[in-house]
């Protein structure tokens, strides 16, 4: 059976590389795409998260300049995912981002990163609580910029709001929330009971969802309706093992998840879209061509893209 070619929407870094650094090279990025596609990756999002806004807008120039004058890279990176940092504040619901650098949304603000991203943004996560008057997603909506709830403790009313402005993806649904939540009223719970109306997407590693949790998930938001992402980070595609990523020392082990130095939080993940595929097919119990729609189908018909 020919292996798809899987397409992913929340990239971070990728053997080795880091596409949140300051100093990102021609040569790393090119390497992190070489690695993708021996990996089996078609297309990504190359992804931006939250900090310093104009720290931020410099990454994301630096980006399109280093993928405009790589064929490899220019085929690989589809588009530009930026994570924050109009995102939640609260503890558990930021994750990893830093506290200090999380904002209320604001439509300067978001019109200066869209520019910095020279029209390669597809996608953007937010806080649709953060997002006052749904101003931010409705400028996004308008620019054909898929918007993303994330990060988020937003209530139903909230949520509701959002989705008619212009909202229309979840992004890694049952993360990005403390670890212990109310039993009923609860993110999760909120975003499934609307899950008609939005694209959920899932890290399909075991850990940051449960097997068992995402069978569940997968009965409500539907085959059609779901997207499984990577949340790579720089470790990805390197196996298990002990790496430096920015501020955190991070111990990566056979579950390929990385972790906070103190273990409150995940802080991404290292797995590849071969093995989340293989993960929806075994322990899952998915059809061959249904995790090739969660992976390589789904996400790209999500952006608007042909599969």
């Amino acid at each position: 059976m020919t292996p798809p070619a899987f397409f992913d929407l929340q990239v971070n870094g990728y053997g080795g590389v880091d596409f949140n650094h300051d100093d990102l090279t021609a040569e790393q990025l090119h390497r992190a795409c070489e690695r993708l596609e021996a990996d089996g990756v078609a297309g990504i999002l190359a992804t931006v998260i939250t900090d310093d806004l104009q720290r931020m807008a410099r990454r994301l120039s630096n980006l399109v300049r280093l993928r405009e004058a790589d064929p490899l890279a220019k085929r690989m990176i589809a588009g530009l995912h930026i994570e924050g940092p109009f995102i939640s504040p609260m503890q558990g619901y930021r994750g990893a981002h830093p506290a200090d650098a999380i904002r209320p949304a604001d439509a300067d603000e978001m019109q200066l990163l869209l520019d910095a991203g020279a029209g390669l943004t597809r996608l953007v996560t937010l806080a649709p609580e953060q997002d006052a008057g749904a101003k931010v997603t409705k400028l996004l909506a308008a620019q054909d910029v898929r918007v993303s709830a994330g990060h988020t403790d937003a209530s139903i009313e909230q949520l509701t709001a959002s989705l008619d402005s212009g909202l229309t993806l979840f992004t890694h649904l049952g993360n990005g929330c403390p670890m212990q939540i109310h039993r009923h009223d609860n993110i999760v719970q909120r975003a499934l009971s609307l899950s008609d109306r939005l694209t959920v997407m899932f890290i399909a590693d075991g850990t940051h969802v449960p097997y068992v949790a995402l069978r569940n998930y997968l009965r409500l938001t539907g085959i059609q309706r779901t997207v499984v992402v990577s949340d790579a980070i720089a470790p990805a595609g390197l196996g298990p093992g002990r790496y430096t990523l920015g501020r955190w020392d991070l111990l990566i082990g056979a579950d390929m998840v990385a972790r906070a130095p103190d273990g409150s939080h995940f802080v991404g993940s290292a797995i590849t879209m071969k093995q989340a595929h293989a993960n929806l097919v075994g322990p899952v119990g998915l059809s061959h061509a249904d995790a090739t729609r969660l992976t390589r189908d789904n996400p790209m018909r999500a952006m608007g893209l042909t599969a």
